[in-house]
Parts: C-alpha cells; sequence; structure tokens
C-alpha cells in the first residue's frame, strides 16, 4: 500500500473487523504497508450480521439525471429488394453517451467507471460448505428490499500503470446519501489453501480525509479513496512484486449507509426498532456488491474460476455471447437469477437507472407493491389502482418468469401469461384489423367479477410422431385452443420470450441486419430472410423491426409500451390511451397524464437494455477435487465444441447468425462496438406450413418468424424452474430442443432434415452446444 497514513490505516482496522464479522475477512491485512498477510480463514463460515430484508414505509425515489437528447436521424434508402424505398435509423451518428464507462487521459492513464448494486451475500458462497449436499442457493444475485432506492454507487479506478507509474487509485462515488464504513477487498488470496468461498489479500476501506479519516462518504463527493501499487496476490511469505499490464485483480466491495446508533450516530439515543437500520430510509444498511475481475491496462472483464479453488480469470471472447456485458458465471448456485442481472460494464449512474427501472418492472399495476418482498418494499404509490378493467397480469414479471419465458399451463388452465393476438378475417399484415370483440388481443382476466368470461385455453393436443432415419420416433404436439369468448377469425398465440441482450439488439446498425438480408436468394441454399418493417407509433417514421416474434416491434419503447397497453391495459407516452388497443384513430390525441410517465418509460427501457447476457457455459470450472460440482457446470466441453461445428455443418447458422457486432451510436456506452453472439440475423423467414397460424404483421406472412436469439437458452431450466417448464417455439408446442429442430420446415427444411440424418451421438452433441448458450 502506498504512503497509509494513520487515518488510513485506522480505517483498515475498522473495516477489516467489519469484514471479520461479515465473513469476507479471510487473509486480511490489518495493516498498512508492511507487506502480505495471508491468515487462515475459519473452519467454518462465522456467524455474521446478515443483511437482513427489512422493510421501510418511506418511498424515496432518488431523480436521475436527464439523458442527453438524441439528435435526429436521416431517412435512408435500402436495397430496392428489402421491401421499402426509404427508413429511418434509430440513431444518429452524433449521438452522444448517457455516460462515460472508461477514456483514457493524455498522459495514458486508464479511467475505468464501474457501477455496482447492493447484494446479500458473496460470489462463492453457495448456502452451505462446498463439500456439502446442495441445501439450496446462496444469495449473491438477490435484490434486497429497498435495493431500488439510495443504495447504488461506483468506484472510479485510476489506472496509471498504461502511462508508465506504478499506481492504481480507487475513487468511491455515492450515488446518494451517505454510506459510512465501506469495506473494499481486492486481490483473491488464491495462494492460501483455506481460501474457498472468499478471502482476499487486501482488505481495506474508503476514509475521507475531510472528517478526520472517518470512513464517511456522501453523494457528490471525490474525497474517499484508495490506491495500491504493487501486486498482492504473491506465495506466502513472498514480497509484493510490481504491477503489470495484463495483471487480474479482483475487486469486492461492500457498503454500509449511514444508520441508526452505530458509525456516525454511535452513543445516539435509539429505538431497538430502529438501530442499524438506514438513516435515509429505515431500511437495510449493510450490503455485498458484485465481485469483479479488473485486467490492469484493460479494464473490467467477465470471469469464470479456474484452479486452484475457483480463481478468477477472464473468460475467453468466445463465451462472451454479449460482449462485455456478459454476465460471469455463477458459484452460488443461483442459476435461475441469471437473467435479471445487470451488465457487467455497467456505468455507475446507469446502474441507478437499471434498478429504478426493475422497481417498475415487478410493480403490481393493481396495489402497487414489489412481487419480491411485498410486504418489506415500499409501495409504489403512484401506480395503485392503475390496471385497467381488463387485463393479462398485473405487473410485467409476471409473463415473464424471472425474466424468462411465459409459464406453460396444463390443459384447461386460462393462457393469462402469454399473449393471443386477434384480428378481423379482413385483417392484413399491411393494413390491420381489430377484432370486433377483443380488439389486437385478448385480455383474458377483468377486474369485474361478473365480467364475461373471455379466457383462452389449450383444450388438446394434435399429435404426430416424426420418424428420424435411424428409427428414433418423437412425438410432436400441436396445442389445440378453446375460446370462451367467439373465436376470432385471426389469431397468434404467443409465449413471452426472455429478455436477456435486449439493448445489444437495438444497438445493431440497421445495415449489419439488412446485410444479412437474401430476400432473392442469392446463393441459392434455400434460405432468404426479410425485414420487418415498422411505422413507430409516436411518430410515423419507419424503422427496422427488430422485436417480437414477428419482428413487428421497431424499438423497445415500441415493445414497452405495446405490452403495458395489451397485457395490463397500462396507458404510456407510446400509446397513451386504451382506445389504441383497438386502433382507435384518435388514441394518440389524449389530453392528460398517463400511467406511465416519459421519465419512467425512459427507466423501463434502461432496465431492460442493461439487462446482461449469461457468458456461455462451455468451459470446465477449477472446483477442487472434493468438492461438488454445480449440475449448471458439470458439462463436457469437447461436446459443446462438437455441437457447435455440427450445428454450423447443418446450415443453422444461415438464420442463427452466430457473430456480429454492434454499432458505435446507441446512448449506452455498455452496449457500443461489443462483439456479441445471439445466433440469430433478426430477420423473417418462412418456416412452413407446420409453424403457420392465422396472423400477419407487416411484412411478415402467417408462416413468417422472427429468427429467434439463442443466448441465454441453456439458463431457460434453471429460470423456468425445471426442464418440463421449458417450451419452445412461438406458441411454446415444442417440449424439448429436439422437438423445436424438428418443427422447422419451409427455409430450414435442409436443416432439419440434417439434423435427423446426424448420428444419435451427433444430435446429443448439438443439443449440449445449444444448451450451452
Amino acid at each position: 500500500m502506498k504512503n497509509m497514513d494513520a487515518a488510513l490505516a485506522a480505517a483498515l482496522v475498522v473495516a477489516a473487523a467489519a469484514l471479520s464479522a461479515c465473513g469476507g475477512g479471510s487473509g486480511s491485512s490489518t495493516g498498512g504497508g508492511a507487506g502480505p498477510s495471508q491468515g487462515t480463514p475459519p473452519a467454518t463460515t462465522p456467524v455474521d450480521e446478515e443483511p437482513r430484508n427489512i422493510g421501510t414505509d418511506v418511498d424515496a425515489p432518488n431523480p436521475v439525471p436527464p439523458s442527453p437528447p438524441l439528435p435526429p436521424t436521416q431517412s435512408t434508402s435500402p436495397n430496392p429488394n428489402l421491401g421499402i424505398t426509404t427508413y429511418y435509423p434509430l440513431y444518429a451518428p452524433a449521438t452522444p453517451v448517457t455516460e462515460q464507462i472508461q477514456y483514457r487521459e493524455a498522459d495514458g492513464t486508464l479511467v475505468t467507471l464501474m457501477g455496482m448494486r447492493p447484494t446479500e451475500r458473496h460470489a462463492r458462497e453457495r448456502g452451505e460448505d462446498w463439500t456439502a449436499a446442495d441445501q439450496g442457493p446462496g444469495r449473491y444475485l438477490t435484490f434486497p428490499s429497498a435495493y431500488f432506492q439510495n443504495r447504488t454507487y461506483g468506484i472510479e479506478i485510476r489506472d496509471h500503470v498504461p502511462a508508465g507509474k506504478q499506481l492504481i487509485e480507487m475513487v468511491l462515488i455515492v450515488n446518494d446519501g451517505t454510506f459510512d464504513g465501506t469495506t473494499f477487498s481486492l486481490f483473491r488470496n488464491s495462494n492460501d489453501e483455506g481460501v474457498r468461498d472468499y478471502g482476499w489479500s487486501l482488505n481495506t476501506g474508503f476514509n475521507n480525509p475531510k472528517l478526520g479519516g472517518k470512513p464517511v462518504c456522501m453523494a457528490g463527493s471525490r474525497d474517499c479513496k484508495i490506491d495500491f501499487d504493487s501486486y498482492w496476490d504473491v506465495p506466502k511469505g513472498q514480497p509484493h512484486r510490481a504491477l503489470k499490464m495484463g495483471d487480474v485483480i479482483e475487486l469486492s466491495p461492500a457498503q454500509r449507509l449511514e444508520r441508526y446508533g452505530d458509525g456516525m450516530h454511535a452513543g445516539e439515543p435509539v429505538s431497538d426498532s430502529l438501530r442499524g437500520k438506514a438513516v435515509v430510509d429505515g431500511a437495510g444498511s449493510r450490503y455485498y456488491s458484485f465481485e469483479q475481475l479488473y485486467i490492469v491496462g484493460q479494464g473490467l472483464a467477465p470471469w469464470y474460476g479456474v484452479a486452484p479453488r475457483l480463481n478468477s480469470a477472464p473468460l475467453p471472447d468466445a463465451t462472451l455471447l454479449g460482449g462485455l456485458t456478459s454476465l460471469s458465471y455463477n458459484y452460488s448456485e443461483e442459476p435461475m437469477r441469471v437473467f435479471q442481472q445487470m451488465a457487467n460494464n455497467i456505468g455507475i449512474v446507469n446502474s441507478k437507472r437499471f434498478v429504478q427501472g426493475r422497481r417498475l418492472f415487478h410493480t403490481s399495476f393493481l396495489n402497487g407493491k414489489h412481487s419480491e418482498h411485498p410486504d418489506d418494499n415500499p409501495v409504489f404509490s403512484a401506480h395503485v389502482n392503475q390496471l385497467g378493467p381488463r387485463y393479462n397480469q398485473e405487473r410485467c414479471i409476471a409473463c415473464h418468469t424471472l425474466n424468462g419465458r411465459s409459464v406453460f399451463p396444463g390443459i384447461g388452465a386460462r393462457l393469462d401469461s402469454m399473449a393471443v393476438l386477434t384480428a378481423a378475417a379482413s385483417s392484413t399484415g399491411a393494413i390491420p384489423v381489430p377484432d370486433s370483440t377483443y380488439g389486437l388481443n385478448v385480455q383474458q382476466r377483468s377486474r369485474d367479477a361478473g365480467a364475461t368470461d373471455l379466457s383462452v385455453s389449450v383444450q388438446s393436443f394434435d399429435t404426430t410422431v416424426y420418424t428420424l432415419p435411424d428409427g428414433e420416433k418423437v412425438e410432436l404436439q400441436k396445442p389445440v385452443y378453446g375460446f370462451k369468448g367467439p373465436v376470432p377469425a385471426r389469431y397468434s398465440v404467443r409465449q413471452a420470450a426472455q429478455i436477456v441482450g435486449m439493448g445489444l439488439i437495438e444497438a445493431i446498425d440497421e445495415t449489419t441486419i439488412l446485410d444479412l438480408a437474401d430476400p432473392t436468394d442469392r446463393n441459392g441454399d434455400g434460405v432468404r430472410g426479410v425485414p420487418n418493417w415498422v411505422s413507430n407509433p409516436e411518430n410515423g417514421k419507419m424503422h427496422l423491426g427488430r422485436y417480437g416474434w414477428k419482428a413487428a416491434k421497431a424499438t423497445l419503447r415500441q415493445q414497452i409500451g405495446d405490452a403495458l397497453l395489451k397485457d395490463m391495459s397500462v396507458t404510456s407516452p407510446v400509446f397513451p390511451s386504451r382506445g389504441c388497443q383497438r386502433l382507435d384513430p384518435d388514441c394518440h390525441n389524449t389530453v392528460g397524464g398517463t400511467s406511465i410517465s416519459e421519465s419512467e418509460l425512459e427507466r423501463l427501457s434502461d432496465y431492460l437494455s442493461l439487462l446482461a447476457v449469461p457468458a456461455q457455459r462451455s468451459l470446465r470450472s477449477g472446483f477442487p477435487a472434493d468438492t461438488r460440482v454445480s449440475p449448471e457446470h458439470n458439462l463436457n466441453p469437447d461436446q459443446i465444441n462438437r455441437g457447435s461445428a455440427l450445428f454450423a455443418q447443418a446450415q443453422c447458422v444461415a438464420c442463427h447468425t452466430p457473430q456480429m457486432k454492434t454499432g458505435t451510436k446507441h446512448p449506452f456506452a455498455e452496449l457500443r462496438n461489443q462483439t456479441i453472439r445471439p445466433y440469430s440475423n433478426f430477420l423473417l423467414h418462412d418456416m412452413g406450413a407446420g409453424l403457420s397460424d392465422t396472423l400477419a404483421e407487416g411484412k411478415a406472412t402467417e408462416s413468417m418468424w422472427r429468427t429467434a436469439p439463442l443466448w441465454g437458452l441453456g439458463s431457460l431450466k434453471y429460470v423456468q424452474g425445471s426442464d418440463q417448464n421449458v417450451r419452445y417455439l412461438h406458441d411454446g408446442r415444442a417440449r424439448t430442443l429436439k422437438e423445436a429442430i424438428l418443427w422447422h420446415g419451409g427455409e430450414a427444411t435442409t436443416s432439419r432434415v440434417s439434423f435427423g440424418a446426424m448420428s444419435k451421438e451427433d444430435r446429443e452433441a448439438m443439443i449440449a452446444f445449444l444448451s450451452s448458450l
């Protein structure tokens, strides 16, 4: 440690004590620059002050700085074969970034801004000892109560090594309120054989020289910082070595809010009910945060655990399905939560935008309660009783299970977590006409107990048996639907899809997608691919379609506004009147406010934009020999690699494009210039009569569907609760990936036949590859 003064040494003692109390102090150093001290962790995890979910009646949302205005875009003329004369790109070349996440100063110093949010435990804690039988998940990826207010922050990492200096500085940036006693652990102590769940070579804290060296840090201040000038993760007894480019440093911050009866308020009279609670809102005050990997001279990198003892190492680029937004491998046995996490490279203020948008996504528009800790989190009073008279669900998360897919109900059960789009017999893709009873979709539930029952359910299945060349038989089933109300002339049942990667999709330049289109089948492979074109409901401009099963939504704003309106009858600036659900020509001319304000619509869009895509699980992790390997990490890399090659050989990549790069125009720096692996070209393809329904949208005929991105596919069985709860294809008819492939027809016929002609071993390898995504 460089030139630690007495005040910082005192802060270290406080920090080490706090870390010991929380189970994070193994391998701690309580001294200054005297060299590393690698202690042995206790035999069992110490009893600690768990960051309990303590509720609050104080609803204290913190204002977010306004985003820079978007410059207007200019109309563009595409290839005349693409079905339109002109369209408008989403973003102009001069679009400013909402906030910087990394830059270099004139002397070469690299500055990285790392956003953080509260978590409950450490990254490698699994809910039981590493050698014990599974007793339940850890609590690293959870969201404690009141996570959306006063609890996000960041660290500005000033890396002077690229400038030729032996120095890295860390500056604590608090978004709102006051932190008191924040701690910071660095350099995972991988050389200590006793280190497993946690254990760092350097435990320190952020002190404030303007407050007498106390670890008190406030929003708007840059006074709390630490610095170090050597590399700490060295064998026991050896001196530190010099920092060098490419060094990996694990960062594990832990925050404490200003609280009653402790820290700044020690000795003050306080009731037992308030002791230890945050002064700002009466909720919890003590948290952990994400454990990040910093690479000297480069920045943050998603990581995975290697030998020995799951030591942190950067994930290879080929595994980063979402580029640098990708979520690191999870070792707390919480695979069910991997679709809910922030982008790995998220900025400091954007972490605040993210949690506020997440709150809205989990809020009931009936009673204002949060889906998690409903009796602990404050009621979002602004959204009480905004649910429309007819609806399907009362909150966004109800259709997207843990940000995954719809629940597929049993026979006879209401399909109210899926969408049933409807249209009149005269409706066409170009000129939609709403159904006279339902409008544009069936809203199956009513707030009026005496209202007409308009529910839709699966009544039975039409089944066929597909026989593969080697004799294996696969039963395929197609749902037969029952309507309590009139059967619409045209309809399409759609399951909600997982929502990761949506910001990255919006960040792809139009030309990148359009260059993949082949409407005239120039190469003669039978695969065409055409874009859908969508009129922006807010301004009438024509955009490239990107979202939905038929690419019938152009922007995240439109996707969000459409879901709010159709699933909950909640209005927004996109669709300001419930009449828009029936294409009322005056529905955009309403006077007065909407249920969701412009700023709240932005927060929802920010949240969906900044969700991380889990990294591909194609690598073996370095679990110690005596440790139970988590199921999600028990995989065969050779089989996965073989499956990847077979996927390409079967020409599945003609539609499921493995890799592309996002553009440089999106407002979020996190999403720019990312090499992503969505396994989609986001174009429409004719999938044959077997997958056809009766509803067209824009250029998408009844049998045409957008190529669904495959990232996150292998996490679905955890997110949905089990393999049996996962459904594939637009209407959820396929129970397995094998069934989904065998339903492919039309332009995908050749690929389906190639898959069927493979040996059973090769088919299993291809499924293993898809399950790794």
